[in-house]
């Protein structure tokens, strides 16, 4: 059972960080004064915290060791740059451009982990 509730908590936490992202993508390519809001900054940590955590409760209950499953080894990676992409996107992307092109390239990467969770394989959407 509470491996149930971690599992739909994890995947109603990816999908709002999703939906949240690609909100704050684009009031960013609108010049909208809501990324400087405090709920706008701080929502998504608190959203990625759950997730985050939802996730590591998974892999205690499975005990999964990570660094010996690759497709984890490909999800945490696959995260570490869309953090670093988003990041870029949102906020420390010198012009609009390089903004968008990070963007672009956050959201490719999510749907990439995404692919890998499904498939439990590096491969992602190449595994189906």
């Amino acid at each position: 059972m509470l491996y149930l509730i971690l599992k739909y908590a994890h995947v109603v936490a990816a999908v709002t960080t999703i939906s949240g992202f690609v909100l704050r993508g684009y009031w960013m390519l609108v010049d909208s004064k809501i990324l400087q809001h405090p709920v706008t900054k701080i929502a998504p940590h608190i959203i990625d915290t759950v997730f985050l955590h939802a996730g590591s409760g998974m892999m205690w209950l499975l005990h999964l060791e990570p660094l010996k499953q690759p497709w984890l080894i490909a999800k945490f990676t696959g995260l570490v740059v869309y953090v670093l992409l988003g990041a870029v996107a949102i906020r420390r992307g010198p012009t609009k451009q390089i903004r968008t092109i990070a963007f672009a390239s956050a959201v490719a990467v999510f749907a990439y982990i995404v692919g890998v969770a499904l498939t439990r394989s590096p491969l992602s959407w190449l595994s189906f």
